[in-house]
């Protein structure tokens, strides 16, 4: 997978993986990154998926709605890439912490939904729900900070609810902090998100 690998100053912070939006690319969430964690190791991603001309993470069929057998695909493929990258860059792969927007908070989302030891922890910055109707694996431990929009019309404040409900019931650790303005990744949105990581990883 096209990528982006920078090495951080501080060995014993996580390494982020940045999971870009549709439409964007591995350099758009660089800057949410430094954000966080300055001292971090940075892993950024960009999506194998075409949508007219557009980067994503997986296949929809509509708005809202997924290719469930490409999102489990896809899922697989992200999973497998992290543990190559692992090996080429040499950053410790059980101490990865996801950070995604809109669809790359999605494919984050599927990564805990179908892997236990995928993430150490996930900020999801405006995700949906990404599969229904599945067990999910022992969360028990892993840290998850959901960023949401109350008006969010991609993203229905309920949607958030059962997501962080899911999550819940599998043993995650969630904090969800509300905005109020639609889909947009805004500044308190990221500077909650990097108080949080703050608190996790201090």
């Amino acid at each position: 997978m096209k990528h982006i690998f920078a090495k951080g100053s501080n060995p014993e912070s996580p390494t982020f993986l940045l999971l870009h939006g549709t439409g964007g690319t591995e350099r758009d969430l660089l800057p949410l990154a430094e954000r966080l964690d300055p001292t971090a190791s940075v892993l950024s991603v960009r999506g194998n998926v075409l949508e007219n001309g557009m980067p994503r993470f997986f296949r929809r069929l509509a708005e809202g709605v997924f290719d469930e057998e490409d999102l489990v695909f896809r899922t697989k493929e992200l999973y497998d890439f992290l543990d190559q990258a692992a090996l080429e860059h040499g950053f410790d792969r059980d101490n990865v912490v996801a950070v995604g927007y809109s669809n790359g908070a999605n494919i984050a989302g599927s990564l805990l939904f179908h892997y236990r030891d995928a993430l150490k922890g996930a900020v999801l910055h405006h995700p949906m729900v990404p599969r229904r109707g599945i067990p999910l694996p022992d969360l028990t431990g892993v840290p998850v900070f959901i960023g949401a929009g109350r008006n969010d019309p991609i993203c229905p404040a309920q949607e958030t609810e059962e997501l962080a409900g899911l999550l819940e019931g599998a043993g995650a650790s969630v904090q969800v902090h509300w905005e109020y303005y639609g889909h947009q990744l805004t500044g308190t949105e990221v500077q909650a998100a990097a108080e949080w990581v703050r608190k996790q990883w201090p």
